[in-house]
């Protein structure tokens, strides 16, 4: 049997939650705290950057990556840091081959995107000590993909106390660490 609304950890005592006297007088969203629905804005400026020129990139960024961002180049895949990370250690793991459809990736392609991106996680354990992971694939504008012509993984580090998903999702990170040297710390992984 699925969670009913008095099931809910919102309700404010257990009377609440057993169907007492507030509980049944209650609206059905009553318990609802708004004031907790927005999260408070954070000010993360190094994604404007990203957000005005999005559409207007004149090269493809896996195809011609910045080498100071490549952390490792394989035979069929490599692995960048994100411009514009989440995180720091944020990873970008893309196939050599220029395409923008998931399932046009060759099984030689999936098992070294998916091989780079573990490696990426054991990197990312062994020099931040990250409580866990968020890996995915963002396939389309609306699924949130920055660049649609070439597929790609996401490998993003976490940590206890950090927030959920939705704010990585939402653009909101400070990141305590500079970009070049995540890469000094993450490139001897791949050697």
């Amino acid at each position: 049997m699925g969670r009913g609304l008095r099931d809910s950890p919102s309700w404010s005592s257990d009377e609440d939650r057993r169907g007492g006297a507030v509980a049944a007088a209650a609206s059905p969203l009553s318990f609802c705290d708004y004031s907790r629905a927005m999260p408070e804005p954070l000010w993360a400026p190094w994604r404007l950057e990203y957000v005005q020129h999005a559409d207007e990139l004149d090269r493809c960024i896996f195809c011609e990556p910045e080498e100071e961002l490549l952390i490792h180049r394989g035979h069929e895949a490599l692995v960048m840091l994100n411009k514009f990370p989440y995180s720091s250690g944020h990873l970008l793991v893309a196939p050599h081959r220029h395409l923008g459809e998931f399932g046009a990736l060759t099984t030689a392609e999936a098992a070294e995107v998916h091989a780079l991106a573990a490696s990426g996680i054991e990197a990312l354990r062994a020099e931040y000590a990250p409580h866990g992971f968020n890996l995915g694939w963002n396939i389309g504008r609306v699924a949130g993909a920055g660049i649609e012509g070439h597929v790609h993984e996401h490998v993003v580090p976490r940590w206890n106390g950090d927030t959920s998903f939705m704010p990585v999702l939402g653009d909101v990170k400070v990141l305590p660490e500079h970009l070049l040297r995540t890469a000094e710390r993450l490139r001897p992984h791949f050697v």
